[in-house]
């Protein structure tokens, strides 16, 4: 075919002022009790690693609202690492005054075969994974957190999106995306289908493809890409190719990576958790005995903090929820103790102080604590009921 040296699509998304005719808005202001230190701390309290911190910084300092991005395949039950942590860390964001739009990537399942490929179960997952982050309590009042069905996205701007798809696999060789396939929970020695091969080109599109309407100074601003990626450790490679296209098309405002943490399973040497290994994690509806269960048999060797599962947690999920970890024991066994940072407690765990027999029921009473909300709503709520039920009853597929 001819070729034709056409401007990159992306370079022409750039932020402009729109009429207040224009669609709908929302209506966030910066939060007026915090610094810009305060600010910049609670947005990079989120991450474990970030990629600039003084990119982060300016952006906090010049944009009024800046954009968070994260996406998630409807593979099937959520995990306390996708409901709660990301609870915790969404709230922490819209607090900061950011912007949440969570991308409940349908297509992608379908295209990394989660539920066999049908994506009709693939959507009623997605409506499961929407009613755990309403009913755990993530803060989605005020248009702070927005939900976006990817196909419905990319179908409604077909013309704008597959430009920037083809763009970004045109300026990269196989092995370069190759190396992202992790973010399918994939390894580069398994056999792929073309499918899979060309899903990092479209996550990678998807960072500049995300739109957003805002009142701003009573005119509707128009903000085009994501100026935060704030996905898991796990997607980092992608979001690191997004930044590598930005210098390709000699864009300046690259998108920021803030990668979470990665919960393990609760299994020794398990890395991350696993839905196809109920074992290994705690899902967001298991009932209170469940999660006792679940916390018993875990992996959790006395005086050993390093790689043990059940200290994890409590400092990525009891501890940011709660503020302290309660230990309720006999009298003769020290009696009952509160925490009030995980630095303590490691001190106590190390030395023997505190034992695994009393930390882990300790821990699965906090976790239930919070997992009741949901709980409830998934048995009162009847759209909630029969969504979880229709889950629970399809086969997890790789």
């Amino acid at each position: 075919m001819e070729e034709n040296d056409q401007t990159p699509p992306s370079e022409e998304m750039q932020s402009l002022t729109v009429t207040p005719a224009a669609s709908s808005s929302s209506n966030p202001t910066t939060p007026q009790l915090l610094s810009l230190e305060e600010r910049f701390q609670l947005v990079r309290s989120v991450g474990e690693e970030c990629i600039q911190e003084d990119e982060l910084r300016n952006l906090l300092e010049k944009k009024p609202l800046p954009i968070c991005y994260d996406g998630f395949e409807p593979s099937g039950r959520m995990h306390i690492a996708q409901g709660v942590m990301k609870t915790i860390n969404v709230n922490k964001l819209t607090k900061a005054g950011c912007k949440m739009k969570i991308w409940i990537a349908d297509w992608f399942a379908q295209l990394n075969n989660k539920m066999g490929g049908d994506l009709k179960k693939i959507k009623t997952v997605g409506e499961y994974l929407i009613e755990i982050w309403k009913a755990v309590g993530m803060d989605i009042d005020g248009d702070k957190v927005e939900f976006l069905w990817s196909s419905d996205e990319i179908n409604s701007r077909a013309h704008e999106y597959w430009p920037l798809v083809m763009d970004i696999a045109r300026r990269n060789k196989l092995p370069r995306i190759m190396r992202c396939v992790q973010i399918m929970g994939r390894s580069e020695q398994d056999e792929l289908t073309a499918a899979q091969i060309f899903y990092p080109c479209m996550q990678c599109a998807d960072i500049f493809f995300l739109k957003v309407l805002i009142l701003l100074l009573s005119k509707m601003v128009l903000y085009q890409q994501a100026d935060i990626c704030q996905l898991g450790m796990d997607q980092r490679k992608v979001n690191v190719l997004a930044r590598e296209y930005c210098d390709d098309i000699k864009r300046k405002n690259k998108p920021i990576i803030l990668s979470h943490h990665m919960l393990p399973g609760l299994q020794q040497g398990q890395e991350k958790m696993s839905k196809s290994d109920p074992s290994s994690s705690i899902f967001m509806e298991d009932e209170e005995v469940e999660v006792k269960t679940k916390i018993k048999k875990a992996y959790c060797p006395p005086q050993i903090v390093e790689g043990n599962p059940c200290l994890e947690y409590i400092k990525h999920i009891v501890f940011p929820w709660f503020n302290k970890f309660k230990v309720e024991r006999n009298p003769e066994n020290g009696g009952e103790k509160i925490y009030e940072s995980f630095e303590e407690l490691v001190s106590d765990y190390e030395s023997g102080g505190l034992h695994p027999g009393d930390l882990k029921p300790a821990l699965a009473k906090a976790l239930n604590m919070i997992l009741q909300p949901v709980r409830d709503h998934f048995s009162k709520d009847p759209k909630a009921k029969d969504l979880l039920k229709r889950v629970k009853g399809y086969r997890v597929t790789r």
